[in-house]
Parts: C-alpha cells; sequence; structure tokens
C-alpha cells in the first residue's frame, strides 16, 4: 500500500492510500489522458459516488480499464 499526496482543483490537499498495482494503472492513465495525477484525482473527486476517495479510485480506475478493454 503506497500513500501519496494531491492537491485537489489547486487548493485541497490530502493524501491517498492505494495498492501498487493501482498506482501504476493510475499513473498509466495519466499519460495516456496527458494530464497530471492531481488533475485525473480532481476529476474523480467531483463526480464520486464513494465517500472514500481512494475507493473512488479504485472504481474509476476498474471502469476505465474495461471501458478501454470493450472499445469504449
Amino acid at each position: 500500500m503506497k500513500k501519496i499526496s494531491v492537491i485537489i482543483a489547486g487548493r485541497h490537499q490530502t493524501s491517498i492510500s492505494l495498492e501498487e498495482e493501482f498506482l501504476a494503472e493510475l499513473q498509466k492513465i495519466c499519460k495516456e489522458k496527458g494530464i497530471t495525477i492531481n488533475q485525473l484525482v480532481t476529476e474523480i473527486d467531483s463526480v464520486r459516488e464513494h465517500e472514500n476517495l481512494s475507493s473512488a479510485i479504485r472504481v474509476y480506475i476498474l471502469s476505465y480499464i474495461k471501458n478501454k478493454k470493450n472499445g469504449a
């Protein structure tokens, strides 16, 4: 489990805890989209349905991978 600091919406600093595999996928998604981790976490935070941000990020990663696999 890795804990990293992120800044949401350029003003709110927090930390998230993710397994190394999820962190690697998050970094991969950011590279594909051409954005920073802070930008992607801000995007996830703005639409999340889960109370826990780390959980919301995991769900986002899973959905992203499934959609990519299905050609969406």
